[in-house]
């Protein structure tokens, strides 16, 4: 009877291992099932990534056929000018450009001329950087400006300028070739040659508006001379040295001498100086500082914005006016996610509070009385 139970024990005991080891089967048969689904579905997505990418390639190889063919591909990409928005070491923390337009070829710059019909109160003439000169459509700075002010507009701004020349240029007539405030400046007067300005609507206004009729000249830089780290804000320093620089060189030198160069061409015309705006900077996403804590070598930006204050000051009783952007134009740390569109430029509501603004202070000058 013992025998007979233990044998009865060990067939059970061979009949569960036997169908462990079939469960073990079927578990990796299945594992194997899935493996292969898996494997085929990886398959199918590489292949329809594939067949993706190389329908970009034709397109983008469309593209390229037109364009050596002479055809007009449009993209709504905008292209940054490095530098000026310049130095090297803002490509670390953010692109130091206040840059968003090129050149533009002569049928562009067609369009950015006012148009001669028109009973018109005042002429302006804007010179900046991509502050005036990014948005040019109807929702841009110098549009609701000249629609608020019923002004004849041109706007010779151009993305990624600074007010000074570089370290490396030359106040030198024969050999000019910056497109910084002092080569617009000295181009309007005829003092250099303005080849320089060709692919720009700078260039067809150079050409095209009759100067002497100018009510308004608006000056608006600053932040790219502040973002190069190569520009100081003056040739003095606040312990009483001074830089080893040409004033030219310098943010409010060349201020300076752009405003006592108009003023002897056009005594009659009036002077609107415009202090750079508050500013982020950015490191990627994420935020570095502000225009009253971010120093590249020269101060912080507001330093710069009050040195525009310095030299209004020094011309306030000669038919110079100003327009404090950094603390008035209501653009500050609260309302920067509505107002600044990368930390810098302005946004579409950004461009009309600011452009208001400005119109605001023309109007009350030209109009006191109202």
């Amino acid at each position: 009877m013992e025998q007979r139970g233990h044998g009865k024990r060990g067939k059970y005991q061979n009949n569960i291992l036997l169908l462990t080891v079939l469960i073990g089967f079927c578990i990796l048969a299945l594992i194997e099932i899935a493996y292969g689904h898996a494997q085929m579905k990886v398959e199918k997505e590489r292949l329809a990534l594939e067949e993706a990418n190389n329908q970009a390639v034709q397109e983008l190889q469309k593209e390229w056929n037109q364009l050596k063919d002479g055809a007009d591909v449009i993209t709504d990409e905008e292209t940054s000018e490095q530098a000026v928005s310049g130095g090297d070491k803002a490509d670390a923390e953010q692109s130091k450009v206040v840059e968003k337009t090129e050149g533009k070829d002569d049928g562009e710059a067609d369009e950015d001329l006012p148009e001669e019909d028109g009973d018109y109160d005042m002429q302006i003439v804007i010179l900046g950087d991509s502050i005036m000169d990014n948005d040019r459509s109807e929702s841009g700075v110098a549009a609701i400006i000249g629609e608020q002010c019923n002004a004849k507009v041109y706007n010779m701004a151009m993305g990624g300028t600074t007010a000074a020349l570089m370290p490396t240029e030359q106040y030198n007539y024969a050999t000019w070739d910056s497109r910084c405030l002092l080569g617009v400046v000295n181009a309007i007067l005829g003092n250099i040659n303005t080849e320089i300005f060709d692919d720009y609507a700078a260039g067809k206004i150079l050409k095209e508006c009759d100067f002497d009729k100018t009510d308004y000249f608006i000056i608006e830089y600053g932040v790219n001379d502040f973002l190069t780290g190569q520009i100081p804000q003056s040739r003095y320093l606040e312990d009483g040295g001074t830089l080893a620089v040409d004033s030219v060189h310098t943010y409010t030198g060349a201020l300076e001498n752009a405003v006592v160069l108009l003023q002897d061409r056009f005594p009659d015309a009036k002077i609107m100086l415009i202090a750079p705006h508050y500013c982020q900077i950015f490191n990627g996403t994420t935020f570095v500082g502000d225009g009253y804590s971010v120093d590249y070598g020269f101060g912080p930006l507001i330093n710069f914005a009050r040195g525009t204050g310095y030299i209004y000051e020094q011309h306030k009783g000669e038919n110079v006016i100003f327009f404090n952007a950094f603390e008035d134009s209501g653009i500050n740390a609260e309302t920067a996610d509505d107002y600044l569109e990368d930390g810098v430029h302005l946004t579409p509501l950004g461009n009309r509070v600011y452009a208001e603004m400005v119109a605001r202070l023309v109007n009350a000058d030209f109009r006191p009385e109202e």
